[in-house]
């Protein structure tokens, strides 16, 4: 256990967001390699694949109600000095994303077709939706647990050994894309099945060694699976639940995405499936820098030492913009470069290069949003940034609806949508933020 309420702020968020950002790089590896094989299929087959894996979000954000309320809660009681607490919450966290997880394969092997029928533009891109989605289930539900495990490791301090455990996991998967989508070796290729095929062999693995591995690495905090306590089921969601919220309203903002690109056909739904893939590897330094400044602030919140939640914020926010004027300026001077990687078809390459043109400009908006979401986090104080996401609804969702419906409307249209909205969502976060400083004392966030 690390104690993240002494030093240098700065020094402890690089050095935490180092070793954050190692691992989502090493993911995002995984994620351009099996979309560069899945990109050999055909369009239909990325669009597939994109379509499928949004149900991804919708799992990431359930799982966001047990990691993030044991984030905030853990981490304040170790900065409270709490160890009991700690203890409880960690037991009733497992027992809650272990009954998320089988839940998931519920649902997932019973509803699954149906939902990729809707989202789909024809019955090709449906099939191939439908398969990824089958062989990639059990590394969703597997998501509850290692998301749960994760958060208590980063609420320590403890981001290193957690991040190389992952990045091994993720170059498994990344050596058996080609084999189990394209058949090298064996001469049977899985197709999109064999992509969710690998991730799902990657991640049980994974998990496997990293319950094995959980006692030498957190020696304060006992693995244990304890029955239910509903009370403390529902304080970790109070917290958790915004949050979740958060990322379903991105799952949904992804649904009707590609229910408005229907009508501009598989290869429009194909471009934005590769841009987006593409903005989220972009999006992973600000990401890093965020996920490591959620357990610094929860452990100075439970000491009372607000100036270091401030400083926190400070420094994350200086950090984030910096990397995100830098990615804004690559993706206006050259933004087919990345989007080649995985297509030379003329139409996709096009929608793909123009949606990472346009939004690229509220890429600094989203390091403000993640930055302040952190801290929020470190609260216990979710509300706030899931109300500035909700603003979305108003901003984004509902004008798409009607754009779904405008023939005169483009996709240019559609991406600027986007841009008004995340920079409304970014505003309304800092002023929550300011806000929320007052009642405990702290200066006010120039």
């Amino acid at each position: 256990m690390r104690d993240l309420t002494q030093g240098s702020i700065p020094r402890l968020l690089a050095g935490m967001a180092g070793f954050i950002g190692f691992g989502l790089v090493v993911q995002t590896m995984y994620l351009v390699v099996d979309l560069y094989f899945v990109a050999q299929l055909g369009g239909q087959a990325v669009a597939g694949v994109a379509t499928g894996g949004s149900v991804l979000l919708f799992v990431m954000a359930l799982s966001q109600a047990v990691s993030v309320g044991a984030l905030s809660l853990i981490s304040r009681a170790i900065g409270g000095k709490d160890a009991a607490e700690a203890q409880t919450v960690f037991e009733q966290a497992m027992s809650m994303a272990l009954t998320a997880a089988v839940a998931t394969l519920l649902i997932g092997y019973l509803a699954g077709g149906r939902f990729m029928a809707v989202l789909s533009a024809d019955d090709a891109t449906r099939m191939a939706a439908h398969a990824y989605l089958l062989a990639s289930l059990p590394s969703l539900a597997l998501m509850f647990p290692t998301a749960a495990l994760g958060s208590v490791l980063r609420a320590s301090g403890i981001v290193a050994a957690p991040m190389l455990l992952q990045s091994a996991t993720v170059f498994l998967n990344i050596a058996l894309a080609p084999v189990l989508i394209a058949g090298w070796g064996t001469n049977h290729p899985l197709g999109t099945a064999g992509a969710g095929l690998a991730t799902s062999i990657a991640t049980i693995i994974g998990t496997i060694i990293l319950i094995v591995l959980f006692g030498r690495l957190e020696m304060t905090l006992r693995m244990k699976v304890a029955a239910p306590r509903f009370a403390a089921w529902w304080r970790i969601a109070a917290i958790g639940l915004p949050s979740s919220g958060e990322f379903l309203l991105m799952f949904v903002i992804s649904g009707v995405i590609y229910w408005a690109l229907r009508r501009f056909g598989p290869d429009a739904q194909a471009g934005f499936g590769i841009g987006s893939r593409i903005m989220q590897s972009i999006f992973l330094p600000a990401m890093a820098v965020a996920f490591a400044a959620a357990p610094i602030a929860g452990q100075n919140h439970g000491a009372g030492r607000a100036d270091r939640v401030r400083a926190t914020f400070h420094t994350a926010v200086l950090i984030s913009s910096g990397i995100m004027l830098a990615l804004t300026l690559l993706c206006q001077l050259n933004p087919e470069l990345p989007v080649l990687v995985f297509t030379r078809k003329s139409a996709v390459v096009a929608v793909a290069s123009e949606y990472l043109r346009i939004v690229s400009w509220n890429f600094v908006a989203m390091g403000l949003v993640y930055s302040c979401s952190a801290i929020f986090q470190g609260f216990g104080n979710t509300g706030p940034a899931f109300a500035a996401s909700a603003s979305r609804l108003a901003t984004f969702v509902l004008p798409t609806l009607l754009f779904a419906r405008w023939p005169q409307a483009t996709l240019h249209d559609l991406w600027r949508l986007s841009n008004v909205s995340i920079i409304i969502q970014a505003l309304i976060s800092l002023l929550s933020l300011r806000r929320a400083f007052r009642p405990r004392g702290a200066p006010r966030i120039p």
